[in-house]
């Protein structure tokens, strides 16, 4: 029987009716512990008051009416972002995955206009993901994504992960115009790029003249402490993706950018029926004003150490079940021993949810208000699920 559904996801068997706070309903009457977060986008957990008043107050006054008019709430989170980052423009989307698509099309007419037109490839990374858009899984070039899918996107030069001198080299290529890597890789496996190195691209980009892409969809909107990841090496990009956490569970991304680089997205050059609209942005604006509160990042670093000590632990407990801690705030990762989604189904199995990745990882990724007691509660189900994997190995 074919699905009404496209079947493009292997789902688990379980239908979520309710949430609050870092806690979801299944429709069989179990309550789970969400350390997943949607894949990071309910930053500030299920149903959270604030952003349930925004929407609705946005609601019962304006849906939507298109770009083809000034959008005042899109105007304010405008305003708060640059307000918060070194970047002066942002263009809404409904996605991380449109996000992609326009950053690379920002780059690319970015050099035509400068009068070199042939700087249209961009370097990205093993490991990496930029959604599954054209553009994204070009940019990516992993087997997975883009088996089947020819012909694909030209312009990207893939790099491994870490190889400093192919990436000194390829940055000499008169071809090349950008650069474009995740702060931390979050469908890669939770790797994050080390201070230094985000430190040495920048460094690289000004030297060879090139733009460098941030793509903070994951890791951005107060994830690793800072409201932007890149915040912790010191550096700014010149174009930036943000998506995920910015609408804290309603459909809604960015593309943020200096004013030199998206100097050629001029009228016409780029658009979206959807995106800005009223609704997505008066929530943006209050996830905005709630995450950049000093106090409220202080927390989560709190809370990232609290539950990094905890996981440290559990890995020591469970030596053949989990071989290391990585990450950075609170998006972490557990390298497995065991196979990846043994931990996730026997985390199922005791109420708590997390989210597979490559390189044999779960991922941690809980509300950003999630409590201290619920940090203990959730690592006590890790151990469960490990003892449970033990056993059944």
């Amino acid at each position: 029987m074919i699905s009404t559904v496209l079947p493009t996801y292997n789902r688990a068997p379980m239908e979520f009716v309710s949430g609050k706070g870092t806690w979801l309903d299944n429709k069989d009457g179990r309550r789970f512990l969400d350390l997943g977060a949607g894949i990071a986008v309910n930053a500030l957990g299920h149903a959270h008051p604030a952003l349930v008043e925004a929407l609705t107050t946005q609601a019962n006054t304006l849906w939507h009416v298109s770009n083809l008019y000034h959008i005042g709430p899109q105007q304010k989170l405008a305003d708060l972002l640059a307000e918060h980052t070194a970047l002066d423009t942002s263009f809404f989307t409904n996605s991380g995955t449109e996000a992609c698509e326009l950053a690379v099309k920002m780059a690319r007419k970015y050099w035509f206009e400068k009068g070199q037109p042939e700087r249209t490839d961009i370097i990205t990374f093993s490991g990496s993901f930029h959604g599954r858009s054209a553009a994204g899984i070009a940019a990516a070039g992993s087997e997975k994504m883009t088996h089947g899918m020819g012909p694909l996107l030209p312009g990207f030069v893939h790099l491994e992960f870490g190889d400093h001198d192919a990436l000194t080299q390829a940055a000499k290529s008169p071809s090349v115009g950008a650069i474009m890597v995740e702060p931390v890789q979050g469908e890669g496996g939770i790797r994050p790029l080390p201070d230094a190195c985000l430190k040495g691209l920048r460094d690289l980009c000004d030297e060879h003249g090139l733009l460098m892409i941030l793509d903070e969809v994951q890791c951005g909107v107060g994830r690793t402490g800072k409201l932007f990841a890149h915040e912790w090496a010191g550096i700014a990009p010149d174009i930036m993706m943000v998506a995920k956490g910015i609408g804290g569970g309603f459909p809604l991304g960015a593309v943020l950018a200096t004013e030199n680089a998206a100097q050629g997205m001029t009228a016409g050059t780029h658009g979206s029926t959807y995106g800005g609209n009223p609704l997505a942005c008066a929530v943006g604006a209050k996830v905005m004003e709630i995450v950049t509160e000093p106090a409220f990042l202080e927390d989560v670093n709190r809370k990232a150490g609290l539950l990094r000590q905890k996981l440290e632990g559990l890995v020591a407990a469970h030596p053949d079940v989990f071989e290391e801690v990585r990450g950075s705030g609170l998006m972490l990762g557990l390298k497995c021993k065991a196979t990846n989604i043994d931990v996730v189904n026997a985390g199922y199995d005791h109420e708590l949810l997390t989210v597979p990745a490559a390189d044999n990882v779960i991922r941690l990724l809980p509300p950003l208000t999630i409590t201290d007691d619920e940090i203990a509660d959730a690592v006590s189900r890790l151990d469960k699920a490990a003892t449970q994997v033990t056993a059944d190995g």
